[in-house]
């Protein structure tokens, strides 16, 4: 089994910085993806940014250049580093760790940017 842990998430103000952090246990293959999503109430879930275990990124176009993924595989552990946050970027947040065709989520951060 898989568990996923995440923390940071709180109230910020627009333009404001926070720091989300994911940790993986259980059994763990080195080749995965590893992500975040993020759920605003009366809208789906969307993808903000992944990282695959060689390193490449991909980010939704709304926080390029905003926000930043990486990964610490000796921690088994993904972040989320989120700059000049706007009210828009308010939701849920939920990490997502990829082994093949096996989806695991956790069980999500609030993320509140208002001033």
């Amino acid at each position: 089994q898989v568990q996923l842990v995440e923390s940071g998430g709180g109230l910020v103000q627009p333009g404001g910085s926070l720091r989300l952090s994911c940790a993986a246990s259980g059994s763990i293959r080195r080749i995965n993806v590893m992500g975040w999503h993020r759920q605003a109430p009366g809208k789906q879930r969307e993808l903000v940014a992944l990282i695959t275990s060689g390193g490449r990124t991909n980010y939704a176009d709304s926080v390029k250049g905003r926000f930043t993924i990486s990964r610490d595989d000796a921690k088994n552990t993904v972040y989320l580093q989120m700059n000049s946050l706007r009210v828009a970027d308010t939701a849920v947040y939920y990490c997502n760790l990829r082994i093949g065709i096996a989806n695991h989520w956790g069980q999500g951060t609030q993320v509140t940017v208002s001033s």
